[in-house]
């Protein structure tokens, strides 16, 4: 599990740790002496207030997300429930950054984030659908690496296909596509494959997919995108 010092740090001084339960699993061995407060999927608000609850009663908290909590993580709604707060009662808050999904994907799959890039995450729980399209539309059109978040789940089985096809407007059927599964996680794999070739590939909710641009090739297996120095 990779992790920086100062979130471990964090983790080992707060008194109360609060977060996704999936989440709190995996750092169940860091958190044995401390009261933990978890609950599901879809429950973000009801947790994070707590986690403000319990601040403003005077207690360390950490609140828990995966890759860099300011990532689609926790960071903006807990600041967002701070400032509900009175100001004479407000708790003071520290955002400690962690390593994202895509960097930590990656790295795994050689080098392909080099040049600009875009992430965009295809859960539509909070953005509409036709909006995610149009930022991948536009992401393919000026030729942008392109890192997908929560590429699929139960309920979105087509989406990340629809996505292909929309780049597949602007990309070559040959583009590298790299798949990670459980980025920065025990059982953490990968694979290399291809947009024409994408719908074949096993890809889920753990997932991070990352889409290279035009200049993107495959070499050694690895994912390169080139910067564009003068070899």
């Amino acid at each position: 599990m990779e992790m920086t010092e100062k979130a471990i740090k964090a983790i080992k001084e707060s008194e109360i740790i609060v977060g996704y339960n999936t989440y709190i699993s995996i750092i169940r061995d860091m958190i044995q002496d401390k009261e933990i407060v978890g609950n599901g999927m879809r429950q973000e608000v009801d947790r994070c207030q707590k986690a403000v609850d319990l601040a403003v009663e005077g207690h360390d908290v950490a609140v828990i997300s995966s890759g860099d909590p300011g990532v689609y993580g926790m960071a903006g709604l807990v600041m967002e429930l701070i400032q509900k707060v009175p100001v004479e009662k407000r708790p003071k808050c520290e955002i400690i950054p962690g390593l994202t999904a895509a960097n930590t994907a990656a790295a795994a799959l050689g080098s392909p984030l080099m040049h600009d890039y875009a992430v965009i995450s295809l859960s539509d729980l909070m953005t509409p659908w036709e909006l995610i399209k149009k930022r991948a539309k536009l992401a393919a059109e000026g030729d942008f690496v392109i890192a997908i978040y929560n590429p699929k789940s139960r309920g979105r089985a087509t989406y990340l296909d629809q996505i292909r096809d929309i780049v597949l407007q602007y990309r070559k059927p040959d583009t590298p596509v790299g798949i990670v599964r459980k980025a920065g996680r025990p059982g953490m794999n990968w694979t290399v494959s291809t947009l024409e070739k994408l719908p074949e590939e096993e890809v889920d909710m753990q997932s991070t997919v990352i889409i290279g641009n035009s200049n993107t090739y495959i070499a050694d297996g690895h994912i390169i995108t080139p910067r564009g120095y003068k070899l």
